[in-house]
């Protein structure tokens, strides 16, 4: 249930971003690959719990995570354990609920893992080794934060009508989340704009990217190889449309419609919230954010734990109209 009170402080500071504002694998589901494995799904199939997720690394090589240990490792790969137990507890029933309904998919269509993910830089899962490694001598009194978490949260997802969320989440929004059809174009109810001003005050909010000429015209043909940059960078992307929180939604890349996220990959920029301009004969990036901006901003839960919110509250600012439910 909502706190009236930091919903009002949520408000009033979303009203003050968007009117300074006027002056964020992997792609949006990970995918199965090879394997190798030469056995039939069905010849293993029996053999795979939903007490386990059954995960397959970069380099090919299958392996089974019992449920407990796939949240811990899946909040690590996420956020420093440092993080407000409660926002740590939304993370985790986020991560639980994502994969839970990537494995639902998988299964139905008998693939032969779950999900994909990559242990060795902690895309998706950190393995127990590797948490001893990253945390030293911390490591105990992380892993026994992480534990209790998991304990907390463990058998919660978040469901709308019965099924399970695509609970996707970012590192930091620019101020206010975007709506997934805005994004990628798919229709979420509870993927809609939610306000998020803690943000605007988290180190990283604002990033620059700078490129010569030559090397912005490189970023261009590599995506596009059709695509023909002329030598006035400022000319080169056009008929911007952004969201209400600014991210662009589309625009012209020499002439080319593309979507922002397009965009945000050719030139490997933090967000697609972004501006530019032409300085000293480079082509100058500003960005707000890091991230997709859709779904919970992880380090906006961070703010609303840090000003009394439960995860529970979190869940349901970012999620709005869903359902914790107790499996």
């Amino acid at each position: 249930m909502k706190s009236k009170t930091l919903k009002r402080a949520l408000i009033l500071c979303g009203g003050f971003y968007l009117l300074s504002a006027l002056i964020p694998l992997l792609a949006f589901l990970p995918t199965n690959g090879a394997t190798e494995e030469t056995q039939s799904p069905s010849s293993y199939s029996h053999k795979i719990t939903s007490q386990t997720f059954r995960l397959q690394d970069a380099d090919g090589s299958i392996f089974e995570v019992e449920e407990s240990e796939f949240v811990i490792g899946g909040i690590a790969a996420e956020v420093p354990p440092t993080y407000p137990l409660e926002a740590l507890k939304a993370q985790g029933v986020a991560v639980y609920t994502y994969y839970s309904r990537l494995r639902e998919q998988s299964r139905s269509q008998e693939a032969k893992s779950d999900f994909t993910c990559n242990t060795e830089t902690g895309l998706v899962y950190v393995p127990k080794e590797t948490r001893k490694e990253r945390w030293g001598d911390s490591y105990e009194k992380w892993e026994s934060t992480l534990e209790e978490v998991e304990k907390s949260i463990r058998g919660q997802t978040l469901q709308e009508d019965g099924a399970l969320l695509c609970s996707t989440y970012f590192a930091i929004s620019s101020g206010s989340t975007d709506d997934a059809a805005d994004v990628w174009g798919g229709e979420y109810s509870y993927l809609k704009p939610a306000a998020s001003p803690g943000d605007i005050f988290a180190s990283g909010y604002l990033s620059q990217a700078t490129f010569t000429i030559s090397d912005g015209k490189k970023a261009i043909t590599d995506a596009f190889s059709k695509a023909e940059p002329g030598d006035d960078a400022s000319k080169w992307i056009s008929d911007v449309k952004r969201t209400g929180s600014g991210t662009i939604r589309k625009a012209k890349l020499c002439g080319e419609e593309v979507t922002g996220t397009q965009l945000r990959n050719v030139f490997g920029l933090r967000s697609a919230n972004f501006t530019w301009e032409v300085k000293d004969g480079k082509l100058v990036f500003t960005v707000k954010g890091w991230g997709h901006n859709v779904g919970m901003s992880q380090n906006g839960a961070r703010y609303m734990a840090e000003n009394g919110a439960g995860y529970q509250e979190i869940l349901s600012w970012y999620y709005p109209g869903s359902d914790l439910i107790n499996n």
